[in-house]
């Protein structure tokens, strides 16, 4: 279509002259010779370039372009005048004049003009269709969107994200709520990590409260937001509502993964079902299972999917520290208490106030350190190192053990009072050798890691590997599992694994020679003996031919007090 054009003025000579030459080049004129008429005609009409003379009877030329501004007309607006002025001109630039042309109007300077304010129209238009494209599949995601500048100050919000989480169109030009009691806020953290460390962050499978206050599982990720120049400027906000999709694997009981969790395998998803289970109750948890099972992240798992996600999760690993430095790191100390301490420390007990503190390898702590651990899940309260003030703390406690601690307690080595306390509900991890149906699947899941870490393409492990994986009895669980995967990655320059990447162990491991064995048979010294001297007295081929760890036969060793001169 040809472009239309309106004129707005006063004068019936400068109308006639300006649809005169218009109309001679096959343009589409309309006028007006007063305000009213203006809008009349910009109501009833779409304009490619509009004329406007800056005094009109009544009102002026710059009324009629506010009005064109507040109803977000893309058209570009020439003002006429016979007696420019900077007062005048300022004014119009300011409202978004394109420009100005003089009386008497010069045919070609007019015609000139015409053709750069339709070129301008044209990239507005083109311009304003990519935006309405943008924003219909911004508006159609499912996905709740959401971005923020730097100051978290909400920028954007879909249609989804309105959906999903308790905020509206309503808070565009707020700032993102960092406190809410009908949400949990789990998104804040990610939004303020991304912020500060500039990099994606990614949190699987949490639960939160929708818009309506129900319970429902989401997945999110936040992405750092880059202006035209690369340079940072926020965040933007991925949520995606998996409650239906978590609802129906757990009815399937076929969930492949939790939180951190990697497997699909019965004795998993029965695992998954106990950490729905334990999340939001303040019972202390004892984590039973072998080195590498993942006890760690099971305690992950029952921190941040919990009411208590929003406060601190503390970590110490109790067998990595002397009595002494432990009960230090545990409750604290205060200046002067002993050689070295020369100021206060707070303890991690404090550190997790409201929170979560995981005890990992409790099993190996010392009486004197039972003794005020009963304590504090008897009573909340403990006196930090040479101070005889009383502390309280509201800690929720998760322990963790790759040993029996029955035995422990029959041995005379742990409180059976703290036992109890601590085995108030128990989550046993089965080893990996137990579960082997998920060897494909965490396979697929170090690839990808690594993959990033790497910043390589491996796609897949060979059938000779994959048969390995799953003959080999895995005595140090998914963490070897990871570690082997790593070893192959660094060897690997193709995009398939295959066997002479894997460590020695694995390629030269003879599934038939080795001894599958129970728990029951391990009691028996001469099996452990037998095992030691067909690997030639090596304990970790030892512990390979047994199905156990390293640890676990040395622990052996020593029960039975076994030498190279046994029988």
């Amino acid at each position: 279509m040809n472009p239309r054009i309106l004129i707005i003025d006063d004068e019936e000579g400068i109308r006639f002259t300006f649809e005169k030459f218009l109309t001679a080049k096959k343009y589409i004129v309309n006028t007006a010779k007063n305000f009213t008429e203006a809008i009349n005609c910009i109501s009833k009409n779409d304009y490619d370039v509009i004329f406007a003379d800056i005094i009109l009877r009544g009102k002026t030329g710059i009324d009629v372009l506010r009005e064109i501004n507040k109803r977000k007309l893309n058209c570009p607006v020439i003002m006429i005048t016979g007696y420019p002025n900077i007062e005048t001109a300022s004014e119009a630039i300011r409202l978004g004049a394109f420009d100005y042309i003089p009386k008497p109007i010069q045919k070609d300077a007019l015609f000139h003009m015409i053709d750069v304010a339709l070129q301008h129209k044209s990239l507005i238009d083109e311009k304003e269709k990519y935006r309405l494209n943008l924003e219909a599949i911004f508006m159609s995601v499912k996905d709740g969107i959401i971005s923020v500048d730097s100051d978290m100050k909400i920028l954007e919000i879909n249609n989804a994200a309105e959906n999903i989480c308790a905020l509206s169109r309503g808070n565009i030009g707020q700032k993102f709520p960092l406190k809410d009691k009908s949400c949990n806020r789990k998104c804040v953290k990610s939004l303020i990590k991304t912020i500060d460390k500039k990099k994606s962050v990614e949190s699987n499978r949490i639960e939160c409260q929708s818009k309506k206050g129900n319970d429902q599982i989401i997945s999110l990720t936040t992405f750092p937001l880059l202006d035209r120049h690369s340079l940072f400027s926020g965040a933007i906000m991925v949520v995606r509502d998996e409650t239906r999709l978590n609802s129906l694997e757990r009815d399937m009981k076929e969930r492949q993964g939790f939180h951190k969790i990697i497997g699909k395998n019965i004795k998993m998803q029965d695992i998954y079902s106990l950490i729905d289970l334990l999340s939001d109750v303040e019972s202390t948890v004892l984590i039973s299972g072998e080195s590498g099972t993942g006890k760690e992240l099971v305690a992950e798992a029952l921190h941040y999917n919990g009411k208590r996600s929003n406060n601190n999760l503390v970590k110490v690993n109790c067998s990595a520290l002397s009595e002494n430095l432990l009960e230090s790191e545990l409750f604290g100390h205060v200046r002067g208490s002993f050689t070295g301490a020369f100021k206060d420390k707070k303890g991690r007990f404090q550190t997790a106030d409201g929170g979560t503190i995981f005890l990992d390898e409790i099993a190996d702590i010392s009486s004197k350190i039972q003794i005020k651990l009963l304590r504090v899940l008897q009573e909340k309260e403990f006196e930090p190192v040479g101070d005889s003030k009383t502390m309280k703390v509201d800690v929720r406690v998760i322990a963790a053990t790759n040993q029996d601690l029955t035995d422990k307690v029959r041995d005379g080595l742990f409180r059976e009072d703290l036992y109890y306390r601590l085995n108030v509900m128990k989550i046993i991890i089965p080893p990996l050798r137990e579960r082997k149906d998920d060897i494909p699947l965490l396979v697929k899941h170090f690839i990808s890691v690594f993959n990033k870490r790497f910043n390589k393409n491996i796609s897949s492990i060979t059938p000779d590997v994959q048969k390995i994986f799953l003959d080999y009895h895995w005595p140090g669980n998914v963490r070897e599992l990871e570690h082997t995967l790593e070893h192959a990655f660094i060897l690997c320059r193709h995009t398939v694994i295959s066997v002479n990447h894997l460590p020695p162990e694995l390629i030269t491991y003879d599934a038939q020679a080795a001894l599958c064995l129970d728990d029951s048979k391990l009691k028996d010294p001469d099996i452990i003996i037998n095992a030691l001297k067909k690997s030639s007295w090596n304990k970790t081929k030892a512990a390979q031919l047994l199905g156990i760890s390293r640890r676990s036969i040395y622990r052996k060793i020593k029960e039975f007090s076994i030498s190279e001169d046994s029988n």
